[in-house]
This record gives C-alpha cells, sequence and structure tokens, in this order.
C-alpha cells in the first residue's frame, strides 16, 4: 500500500486537531496527488459529490506498537475499552477515516482537491478517497453509547495582545489569504478543548500552548471559558 496524496493542513502538532472530522469547518486543506496517482483522470466526476471519505495513515505512529486496550479522551482518560471499539490511533494497521466536504478541484499543475473540516495532522498520508453517499452512509437511528453526542463547548476569548495580532496578520492581503478565517479557526479549534481529561480536573490553572500554521497559541481556560493571551508567529510568512 502507497500514499496516493499528501494533505496540507493548519495542524502542524498533534495536540488542539479537533478529535473527529467537521468540528472544526472553517479549516481548510488541501490534498495533493502524488506521483503516478497525480492524473486529472482518477478524480473525473468527484465534483458530483458534496462530500469525502478519506482513508489515512497514522504516519507518526508507525513506530508505536498497537494496544489492545485504549483510553478514550471522551471517558476522561481513565476507563479502558478496546481499540476495535475506539477511533484510537494506536491500531494495528495505523490506518484512519474521516468525512471531509469538498470545497473545489485543481487539477493543473497539480492534481488537488480543496476540503473542509479536516481533522488531520499536516502532511499526512492519503491511502485512498471515496465519495460520500449519503443514503447508504448516513444512518439517522444508529447510536453510540459514550460519544453519540458532541462534547460540551467553551467559550473562546481573546486577550487585546491576542486581538490586535490577529488584526495585524489578517489585515495584510496575502497573509490574509494565508490564514483564511483565522479568527474562526482557532475559535472552532480550541472551543473543543483539547485538555487532557486528567488535566481539567486536576490542573485547572495550567496554562497551555497549541500549534496551528506557523502560529502560537497560548492559552488557559477558567470554567467554561477559554483565554487566548498570546499569539506568536515561529516563523516569517
Amino acid at each position: 500500500m502507497q500514499p496516493i496524496a499528501l494533505i496540507t493542513s493548519p495542524f502542524t502538532d498533534k495536540f488542539s486537531i479537533p478529535r473527529q472530522p467537521g468540528l472544526a469547518p472553517s479549516v481548510i486543506s488541501t490534498v495533493s496527488f502524488v506521483g503516478d496517482f497525480d492524473h486529472a483522470a482518477s478524480i473525473e466526476g468527484i465534483q458530483q459529490y458534496s462530500h469525502l471519505w478519506l482513508i489515512f495513515e497514522f504516519n507518526q505512529h508507525r513506530s508505536h506498537q498497537w494496544r489492545e486496550r485504549v483510553r478514550p479522551p471522551r471517558l476522561g482518560g481513565n476507563k479502558q475499552l478496546g481499540v476495535f471499539a475506539t477511533r484510537s490511533p494506536f491500531r494495528p494497521n495505523n490506518l484512519g477515516m474521516s468525512v471531509v466536504k469538498l470545497v473545489d478541484v485543481v487539477v493543473k499543475p497539480q492534481v488537488k482537491l480543496v476540503v473542509s473540516g479536516a481533522d488531520l495532522l499536516d502532511q499526512t498520508p492519503i491511502v485512498d478517497i471515496k465519495p460520500y453517499v449519503p443514503y447508504v452512509d448516513a444512518i439517522p437511528e444508529a447510536s453510540s453509547a459514550f460519544a453519540g453526542d458532541e462534547p460540551n463547548q467553551l467559550e473562546v476569548c481573546f486577550s487585546a495582545i491576542a486581538e490586535a495580532f490577529i488584526d495585524e496578520l489578517t489585515s495584510n492581503a496575502a497573509k490574509s489569504e494565508h490564514y483564511q478565517n483565522l479568527r474562526q479557526v482557532i475559535i472552532e479549534v480550541l472551543r473543543q478543548d483539547p485538555r487532557p481529561a486528567y488535566h481539567a480536573s486536576k490542573q485547572p490553572e495550567r496554562h497551555y500552548v497549541s500549534q496551528l500554521y506557523d502560529l502560537e497559541l497560548n492559552w488557559y481556560v477558567t470554567g467554561q471559558c477559554l483565554t487566548i493571551t498570546e499569539i506568536r508567529q515561529q516563523k516569517d510568512f
């Protein structure tokens, strides 16, 4: 099995990546086909679909041994379940799947799919793409015992320093195109509360750093409010 494409996303670090696809719909990513798969003929007709399944490899887990039992974040990080009863990345074949919205199709100079709502680390290998077909893929009566509902969302607040940084960054035309919907992307990514569950209960005063694009977001949580204290750029754009 070999990658057919690589995804370019704002997520340069595993911490803070949404735990499911679609939770941050403003996040725009690009799936770029590689090697022998970089041919427009292979995606002919794909515009007929609003959403796609991305089958991908958890490539940063290649060196990790798979686990029979894992600790899902939604259960507080304390209760264990069998790996096949979860979406944990610690799997025998390191495969994952995410449904994304198809935004645009580019065929020159390289075949690319622009998608929204992806929850994939930057440069994740894509090993297959399949169309999302609502009449068979959407099952209204399906149930899930411990992850059936969307998790509670925090209110995301920005300090004056953070607000000023965003305004300055997005006021530049070239940079604003790179950081599309930056403020909304930050809100959608952080409102899901990326903290490990045991931190939230035992270390409520702790400060955190999240990586997004080439930005470093510094934040902490008080009650149901997540406050971004500062945003720093790690490298020149």
